[in-house]
């Protein structure tokens, strides 16, 4: 069987990608999932959606997810459970202050209507927070959170209507290359597909798909873990950040709250299993921001894979020498609030040749030669 496109990866990534290329007029569109749809990074994650970053990138591209996912629910026709409650995002340093002033400046030049507010504005409008050590926030309003599982389970079906296949639980296993061109992949069931164009959205097993085409990319995979609580009242709106504990939350339309930990001194692995160490930091830093969630039950925990990249951005578009393979990898745990933008990007890319948004320094040729780069900051 041939195709004109085959999209290695079933997340958020590739089922959005497989969509807007059936959207652009393109019919024979496969995605291949190892697994099951949200079985890897995008079902593991907090489900956030935010504009606030420290690079123009991926604020520009945060920008157009949000509008993207302004009218996704009624394009799609699917409940995403999306919700705009704002980002709060803290600040317990003079330096991380500093940061933030700066980070707002080109945010808002670049669209985003968000705020830097002083503690006392915190403490009034946002009461479960402990302000005591606190500098600033930066509040967004328009940011928000969204239900990871609905929203790429929507993304597939909508590619399936316009005529894609989603293959589930078939993983590719080689990659074949003629020269400068991917001619086929074959799958663990010894079938073998023909395609006009490759894409790579493995998540967490990028770096692994390009191996299987001849392609060095500079991606790593690393555990991030996350637990959910019993439901509670709600009494939060925003989704909230705190870089100087490297913690996150948001309370869930059903009430629970969903909490994560980034551990700065996480090993790159593919490992996924959750730790006792975790659960006893992260209750630690979440009941010195939060006190009430003292006496909160934890339902359960569990962990997934940032693909990282060198600099925290993610990596769009073709490689040298290749003339058929494109990438969609090294979003660095943000492919979520990324994907409605990057999909659209990529689908015009490779019908078309061109994109309606300069993409061209999120390429992979922005490493060659060179390493040092400038970090995205704003990653938790």
């Amino acid at each position: 069987m041939k195709y004109d496109a085959i999209i290695i990866g079933g997340g958020i990534i590739g089922a959005s990608i497989a969509y807007n290329l059936t959207k652009q007029g393109m019919r024979s569109v496969a995605v291949f999932e190892k697994n099951y749809i949200s079985s890897g990074s995008t079902g593991r994650c907090g489900g956030g959606i935010r504009q606030q970053w420290a690079s123009p990138e991926n604020c520009k591209l945060a920008v157009k997810s949000v509008h993207l996912f302004e009218k996704l629910d009624q394009e799609l026709g699917f409940d995403t459970e999306y919700y705009q409650g704002g980002y709060l995002l803290l600040a317990f340093t003079d330096e991380e202050v500093e940061q933030f002033r700066k980070n707002v400046v080109m945010q808002q030049g670049a669209g985003v209507p968000v705020r830097l507010i002083g503690v006392d504005e915190v403490a009034a409008k946002f009461p479960f927070l402990d302000t005591s050590d606190l500098k600033a926030a930066a509040h967004c309003r328009t940011d928000g959170h969204i239900n990871p599982m609905l929203v790429n389970q929507a993304y597939a079906d909508a590619a399936k209507r316009n005529g894609a296949d989603i293959h589930l639980f078939t993983e590719v296993v080689r990659i074949v290359r003629d020269r400068d061109r991917i001619n086929s992949v074959i799958t663990a069931d010894v079938r073998t597909f023909e395609t006009g164009v490759l894409i790579n959205a493995g998540g967490g097993f990028s770096a692994e798909v390009a191996a299987m085409a001849g392609i060095t990319i500079p991606t790593r995979p690393q555990r991030h873990e996350i637990l959910i609580t019993e439901p509670l009242e709600k009494f939060m709106d925003p989704m909230v950040i705190d870089f100087h504990h490297h913690i996150y939350f948001r309370q869930t339309k059903h009430g629970s709250v969903v909490m994560g930990y980034g551990d700065p001194h996480e090993p790159y692995t593919h490992n996924i299993q959750g730790s006792l160490e975790f659960l006893k930091t992260m209750s630690l830093m979440i009941t010195k921001v939060v006190p009430a969630m003292k006496k909160v039950k934890i339902v359960r925990q569990w962990a997934g894979l940032y693909n990282m990249s060198p600099d925290a951005q993610p990596i769009l578009g073709k490689v040298p020498g290749v003339s058929n393979y494109y990438q969609a990898v090294g979003f660095s745990g943000h492919g979520l609030m990324l994907a409605p933008a990057v999909a659209e990007l990529m689908a015009e890319l490779i019908v078309t040749g061109r994109t309606s948004m300069d993409i061209s320094d999120l390429s992979i040729d922005r490493f060659a030669g060179r390493t040092e780069f400038k970090l995205e900051k704003a990653v938790v």
